[in-house]
């Protein structure tokens, strides 16, 4: 049994920093999924899988691991470059990209 413990990335629909500041434990796969022959569902005998662990802070997160005597690996997060620019920069004549409207 092994967990991963990561800080979840904002995702793509996401526009504010929500769930993107705690740390979670994740436990990896142990058994394939199997394809149900009758209604051709996936499923899995190993129900670690559904469980996902939050924590305020990364040490939080090991402490727990190791306490319960889980295998982890820490993944860091990385850093988060961001643009920032006006709505005006838009239309500035001293423009050093293309005009593409």
């Amino acid at each position: 049994m092994s967990a991963r413990i990561y800080k979840p990335a904002k995702s793509a629909t996401q526009s504010g920093l929500a769930r993107t500041k705690q740390w979670l434990l994740v436990f990896d796969q142990d058994k394939p999924r199997e394809i149900e022959p009758l209604m051709g569902w996936t499923s899995s005998g190993d129900t670690r899988q559904q469980l996902r662990l939050w924590f305020d802070t990364k040490e939080e997160a090991i402490a727990y691991a190791q306490r319960e005597g889980i295998a982890y690996r820490v993944e860091e997060p990385h850093d988060v470059k961001r643009r920032l620019m006006a709505y005006s920069d838009n239309f500035k004549f001293n423009r050093v990209d293309r005009w593409t409207h």
